[in-house]
């Protein structure tokens, strides 16, 4: 016979159940800097007020000769509780050893790499953390906005189609990172990590070659719309000759890879053609 526990009759407790968390992927964000006490401090800040925090935040510092390494230290004291690591790296000039180094001593299941004069949406750790719970995603990296140029929002717009369309043009073979908002598997990074090229004479995209070697290992690489950085547009102030021997990069990055595809010529007639436009545009 079923009995019915009636209103009277009091029913048993149970101790509550514990709500279910998922497992989310540790994210480390790793800051290659040589001479930037400038913007440094900003990119250091956005990186320790995230809606989720990062595992810990390294700056790599390659031979500073300004004050790059007190403005560490500095918010180190200002932040005493915060997984902010301070590294030295003064065997080799270079972006490539720097961020290597960084990348070697992190502990977190993702590596992010980004820029000194990045300054991270306040969601950016959490939209990487969901990006890699696709076990398929190796790397994955978003749009920019340019936070010292007016009309802002709409550069972010332009620059998200941007880099949509490229993935179109390239028929989804190549996905490229962007060094300014990139983020990579620490598995995957442990695959390349002895095939990404060295890059004595500082020739090339290191973000570009990154990707090519990762293309190389049938390793899939995402755009993720929703992970946002800001960044700089102080390369718009670089002469003529010289930004266009930066932009140049594309070229020396595939030419050394034995890489040739019209559509990745689209970055470099891009940014080569937004060079007097957008520097008049900053001069507002």
């Amino acid at each position: 016979m079923l009995l019915m526990a009636t209103p009277q009759q009091e029913r048993p407790s149970f101790p509550a159940t514990p709500p279910v968390r998922m497992w989310m992927p540790s994210v480390s964000i790793i800051i290659p800097a040589r001479n930037e006490e400038a913007v440094l401090r900003a990119c250091v800040l956005a990186a320790l007020q995230q809606s989720v925090p990062a595992k810990e935040i390294i700056v790599v510092d390659n031979a500073s000769t300004d004050g790059t390494v007190d403005v560490v230290r500095q918010l180190q004291q200002q932040h005493p509780s915060a997984p902010l690591i301070l590294q030295r790296q003064s065997a080799q000039l270079g972006l490539v050893p720097t961020r290597n180094v960084g990348f070697d001593s992190a502990t977190g299941d993702i590596l992010g790499r980004i820029d000194a004069d990045s300054v991270l949406a306040p969601d950016w750790v959490e939209q990487v953390q969901e990006a890699f719970l696709d076990p398929e995603v190796a790397a994955a990296t978003g749009p920019v906005v340019y936070y010292d140029m007016p009309l802002q929002q709409f550069g972010l717009r332009a620059d998200d189609r941007i880099r949509r369309l490229m993935l179109l043009l390239a028929r989804n073979r190549y996905r490229f990172l962007f060094g300014s908002n990139m983020a990579v598997r620490r598995s995957s990074w442990q695959l390349i990590r002895t095939e990404v090229c060295r890059d004595e004479l500082d020739q090339m995209h290191e973000d570009i070659d990154m990707s090519l070697h990762l293309a190389r290992r049938g390793l899939t690489v995402r755009y993720v719309r929703f992970m946002v950085s800001g960044m700089s547009a102080r390369r718009l102030e670089d002469s003529p000759r010289d930004y266009r021997r930066y932009v140049s990069r594309f070229d020396r990055t595939y030419r050394a890879h034995d890489v040739s595809q019209l559509a990745l010529r689209l970055p470099m007639v891009v940014f080569l053609s937004i060079y007097y436009p957008a520097r008049l545009v900053r001069a507002l």
